[in-house]
């Protein structure tokens, strides 16, 4: 079932009225100046003579070019290529009161409105969509006391735990300086070295060399907020909390081939799956949800809750969903919104407040100061993105782009001339507080000792996984260190797999061709000249847990095919039954169905309709979408068995594990793919459970094909023979 039209403004939602005052729309408008002089000729510069010299004095002229010199911003240093969408969230319930006195999250009667951005980390921003990276996920909330946002990541770790060393992480993934190579890669020799040299990151590597760094959608990839925080409720009793999104979608991926393809096919896949599905009408939804720890128990852990490269397992401290986040409209203008957003991990309400993590410590800064460079100046907050709904008065004056008009005749605090205006807010009337945490120590640049774990989770994530995803981060792994031209780098990181898994270690080394080696000592270099390299070194710890379901996406949410992208194959003669009732079948379902063709245009089915093509061989591909049906029809089936690009939809299909469906005489054109010809075990093609053979549409079969679907993958084809794709 869809949602209601997403461009249809809501009059409910205060943000959508707040930027209705800076919209802009030209139908059937005059063309004017920026000065709001018409214009009368926009195709001819201003000439002495038809073929004389352009006249200095030709101010449309001057007008368009400056503009347009000027069009450009500085682009984000790191999360430049995104993509973002506006929407709502709600709270379920006032469960919440007991731990913020945070309102937006307190209050079921509030519909907040936000706006949400979802990025790649080390690409520019034109870079592609499916590069294996951590994807941005950042939330603002405008809320009545305040802007709140959120600024997270689809991974819960990092790779370093303090924030001094994120000039070096970012500087060594980026495209090394000497040829400005490789873009939006990790594979590459100075990201691996310093990797090799930092053991703290080697549980984000395993995260990072995982599906979760190549998402299907950016609908279904789960959202963290990294770092631990505070919550402080009306009593000012504070507790720890750690937040999630949860996709109602699942948590699904591609594989790496794929990935590769898809960039190739289409660099905006994620994109515009995204603006695809909220125009449709299929809203992109996910569960708030959050992990409380009670201060009290701030040293009960195997870890350190202020250290960002470590997780806190949903089985030792559940996840309880609180509210929901809903994606309805796109932006009206992606510069305006999606570019000039400024996300600030400072931007608190009360009943929300930070801790000693030393990553989130330097963010606080950084998130500033990043904006005054990109957007120019300290006035950022008064572009429409930025601008709370809330009211905003304070003794904040001028600089570049000013667009408030401040009418007060005093700009300080305390003043008697504007009686004491704007005034200070008490705690109950919701002033900020910060919460009064005990400070006794002594100045010192160091590790806490509880840092020191480097392996433990990067470990429990590893074995947490089903055989598949494994295989996976084997294969991203012999991947990456495959690309390297100093083959010490890799030997170095394959030591330091050997410490987070034997048979890891021994399979991504006989990748690289090399034996396993024993971990370079010492491992972290990451210490002070001064200091004894031996008190930095990793320390081992027994964690409670060895296992976390919740950490596999093979435990993901399988009920569902809603906007999946299923390739209908067909020609000219394709019969219109078999055509026509699995499409009912499919869209009743909510997914999306593609005819693919030929050539373009339309085709005739079996009772001569005309049927729409969507696109061409020529124009797609099996990558982009997540199952193919060919419905029956000889005539249809006999034009297919000339097109080789149909033929390699079904060996790429079937070789990226996805659903493949067959009715009636369709079968003749399986009997001409790889699949069919080359494999010699054909009990397992008979098993298989994402191949559907039908000789019609029945309800059976059609389901048998929507549950294959749903499922995602049938990953045991990866365990057989290989199909070359």
């Amino acid at each position: 079932m869809k949602n209601s039209k997403p461009t249809e403004k809501n009059d409910q939602n205060q943000k959508f009225d707040d930027l209705s005052k800076n919209t802009e729309d030209g139908s059937n408008q005059f063309m004017t100046t920026n000065q709001g002089v018409k214009i009368n000729d926009d195709n001819n510069s201003l000439k002495s003579g038809e073929r004389g010299s352009t006249l200095l004095e030709d101010f449309i002229l001057r007008e368009k070019i400056t503009h347009f010199d000027h069009e450009r911003i500085p682009e984000r240093i790191v999360h430049a290529r995104g993509v973002g969408a506006h929407g709502v969230f709600k709270v379920y319930d006032d469960s919440m009161k007991e731990f913020t006195k945070a309102k937006f999250l307190t209050d079921p009667s509030l519909e907040t409105p936000i706006f949400a951005r979802f990025s790649t980390v080390a690409g520019s921003r034109g870079s592609a969509d499916l590069a294996r990276d951590v994807r941005g996920f950042a939330v603002k909330f405008y809320t009545e006391e305040g802007n709140y946002d959120f600024v997270g990541n689809n991974m819960p770790v990092f790779f370093i735990q303090d924030a001094i060393k994120f000039p070096d992480l970012i500087h060594a993934v980026k495209p090394e300086p000497h040829n400005e190579i490789p873009q939006a890669a990790s594979a590459h020799d100075t990201f691996w070295d310093f990797i090799s040299l930092s053991p703290e990151s080697m549980h984000m590597i395993m995260w990072a060399m995982s599906d979760r760094a190549i998402p299907r959608s950016l609908r279904m990839m789960e959202g963290f907020n990294v770092h631990t925080y505070r919550f402080i409720n009306e009593a000012g009793k504070s507790c720890f909390v750690k937040m999630h999104w949860k996709p109602l979608l699942g948590m699904h991926s591609v594989v790496w081939d794929e990935a590769l393809k898809i960039n190739g096919q289409d660099p905006d896949f994620h994109r515009r799956d995204l603006h695809d599905a909220i125009e449709n009408g299929d809203f992109a939804e996910w569960e708030f949800g959050v992990q409380i720890i009670p201060e009290e128990d701030e040293h009960k852990f195997d870890f350190d809750l202020l250290d960002p490269t470590k997780l806190v397992p949903e089985e030792l401290v559940p996840v309880k969903k609180i509210g929901k986040m809903t994606l309805n409209r796109n932006t009206d203008n992606y510069f305006a919104e999606t570019e000039q957003v400024a996300f600030h991990l400072g931007h608190v309400v009360p009943g929300i407040d930070f801790t000693n993590d030393p990553l989130l410590q330097g963010r606080l800064f950084s998130y500033t100061d990043t904006q005054l460079s990109r957007l120019g100046g300290p006035n950022f907050h008064e572009i429409p993105i930025n601008r709370p709904i809330a009211p905003m008065h304070n003794n904040q004056r001028d600089g570049i782009a000013r667009m408030e008009i401040n009418k007060s005749k005093t700009a300080y605090f305390p003043n008697s001339i504007s009686d004491g205006s704007p005034k200070q807010a008490k705690a109950t009337e919701g002033g900020f507080t910060s919460y009064q945490e005990r400070v006794d120590s002594y100045k010192i640049r160091t590790r806490s000792k509880s840092f020191l774990d480097f392996f433990s989770q990067a470990t429990l994530f590893y074995n947490s996984q089903s055989e598949p995803e494994q295989s996976h981060i084997q294969d991203a792994l012999k991947f990456e260190l495959g690309k390297l031209e100093r083959p010490e780098i890799a030997e170095r990181v394959v030591g330091l797999l050997t410490q987070i898994d034997k048979n890891l270690a021994a399979v991504v080394a006989k990748g690289l061709g090399i034996e396993v080696p024993e971990p370079k000592e010492p491992m972290n270099h990451q210490f002070g000249a001064d200091e004894n390299p031996d008190d930095f070194q990793p320390i081992d710890v027994n964690p409670e847990f060895k296992n976390s379901p919740a950490l596999s996406m093979a435990n993901t949410v399988k009920d569902t095919i809603k906007t999946r992208q299923v390739a209908f194959l067909a020609a000219d003669g394709v019969d219109a039954e078999s055509l026509s009732s699995m499409k009912k079948s499919l869209q009743d379902e909510g997914a999306v169905v593609k005819v693919i063709a030929p050539h373009g245009g339309y085709i005739n089915d079996s009772n001569g309709n005309k049927i729409k093509v969507d696109k061409s061989f020529l124009a797609f591909a099996s990558v982009l979408v997540d199952a193919i049906y060919i419905p029956s029809g000889e005539k249809s089936i006999q034009a297919l068995m000339g097109v080789p690009d149909a033929i390699h939809f079904i060996n790429e299909t079937f070789t990226h594990c996805k659903a493949l469906a067959f009715c009636g005489d369709a079968k003749k054109l399986f009997d001409k793919s790889y699949v069919a010809q080359k494999l010699t075990d054909k009990k397992a093609i008979d098993k298989d459970e994402a191949l559907i053979m039908m000789d019609n549409v029945t309800k059976e079969d059609t389901q048998k094909f929507i549950t294959a679907i749903a499922n995602h993958r049938f990953w045991p084809r990866e365990k057989g023979e290989k199909v070359p794709s």
